[in-house]
């Protein structure tokens, strides 16, 4: 009983989600609107996000373009939800860190050229939108418990899209890997932190999925055809955003910390 009670609660809630233009991060919007959240998408390709508010429509959906590595951009992430969304004092209670990108190789034969760029959105993107989150987070529970409230009242969620490959580093993807296992290694830091104030922090690690990402990342169609013969069906990113819900919608002292989830028949990573 208490889960539903809890489930129906989402409809109350603001979300933020990054990456929001295709795959994991649109199915996220998606899944959250037809819960009844309002959110704040996020995404660089200005087309897309326009076709996310006709989609779904500006009273449950905004936009703010831009690269989550920009100091700026995050904040105007969460300025919109709070100005949108929250009458102008509440903030952002849900936020997903779904932006990031791919890169095939190893240290030894992967494109020196990328590194940069990928480092910085896959680590200090994520770094800075968590960074953002846990301060209007920590305030907005500080204004719940000004007026006679707690964490318990209301979950907070800070939920991080992670790669099995940040768990078990493979040579095909190695760089790529390096990137999340250092983001696993911030969220386990954030959730010791921020989990004895009421707020959630929690890591999702999908093995294969198939979405924008290989394309983005270099890998070579046939390889990609390969994997799936030999492992599928793989993951869609429906798959994942149901694993995400699972967490979200519990009440606010249950919280699952980590979740791994691959194609059943993928053995490794």
């Amino acid at each position: 009983m208490t889960q539903n009670v809890f489930d129906s609660t989402m409809a109350d809630r603001i979300a933020v989600v990054t990456g929001a233009t295709a795959g994991i991060g649109y199915e996220t919007v998606k899944r959250l609107v037809g819960h009844g959240c309002s959110v704040i998408a996020n995404g660089r390709r200005e087309d897309r996000l326009r076709d996310l508010v006709l989609e779904f429509s500006p009273e449950c959906v905004a936009t703010v373009r831009g690269d989550t590595a920009d100091q700026a951009v995050v904040g105007e992430m969460f300025d919109a939800a709070r100005e949108t969304f929250g009458d102008g004092a509440r903030e952002a209670d849900l936020v997903v860190v779904n932006a990031g990108r791919g890169l095939k190789g190893s240290v030894v034969d992967s494109d020196t050229a990328q590194w940069e760029e990928m480092i910085r959105t896959n680590l200090l993107g994520a770094a800075l939108v968590v960074r953002h989150a846990a301060l209007r987070m920590i305030a907005d529970l500080e204004r719940l418990s000004s007026r006679g409230a707690s964490w318990r009242d209301r979950p907070h969620d800070i939920v991080v899209i992670g790669s099995t490959v940040g768990r078990h580093v493979s040579p095909f993807s190695s760089m790529y890997g390096s990137t999340k296992f250092g983001l696993h290694g911030l969220v386990e830091g954030a959730r010791r932190e921020l989990g004895p104030k009421g707020i959630r922090v929690t890591l999702v690690e999908p093995g294969f999925v198939r979405s924008e990402f290989q394309g983005v990342a270099g890998y070579d169609p046939a390889w990609f055809t390969g994997v799936v013969d030999r492992i599928g069906p793989v993951l869609e990113p429906a798959d994942v955003v149901r694993a995400l819900m699972s967490a979200i919608t519990q009440p606010p002292w249950v919280h699952f910390n980590d979740i791994v989830l691959r194609p059943t028949r993928q053995d490794y990573p």
